[in-house]
């Protein structure tokens, strides 16, 4: 079993920064891929990245490349988010997901474990 805890969202202007933080426990945290997904009220949850249990390879969806950046600490077992040149259509709840296939995360959108979520809001 792995426990996953978000953190770091809220409300920012467009153009600002955040960084999320997904916090995890349980067991070894090393052995699973990372991801980040998305939801906006009335639509679909949706992939945003990934990172490898070694944090060698990245992977992001269109909309975020070039402006957000995963990465892992294996030492702190957790997950960052750093999300730059923010826009009011990134305002979502942010869901951080571990499974031991990246791939699984990119291209199915599946986990075997998800966090609560954490809200951010970009004003225009």
């Amino acid at each position: 079993q792995v426990q996953l805890v978000e953190s770091g969202g809220g409300l920012v202007q467009a153009g600002g920064s955040l960084r999320l933080s997904c916090a995890a426990s349980g067991r070894t945290f090393g052995g699973y891929a990372m991801g980040y997904f998305r939801q906006a009220p009335g639509k679909d949850r949706e992939f945003v990245a990934a990172v490898t249990w070694s944090g060698g390879s990245t992977y992001y969806s269109d909309s975020v490349k070039g402006r957000f950046t995963i990465s892992r600490d294996n030492a702190k077992n957790t997950v960052y988010l750093q999300m730059n040149s923010l826009k009011p259509e990134d305002t979502a709840v942010y869901y951080c997901a571990a499974h031991p296939r990246v791939l699984v995360v990119v291209t199915q959108g599946r986990a075997d474990y998800w966090g609560q979520g954490t809200q951010v809001t970009v004003s225009s």
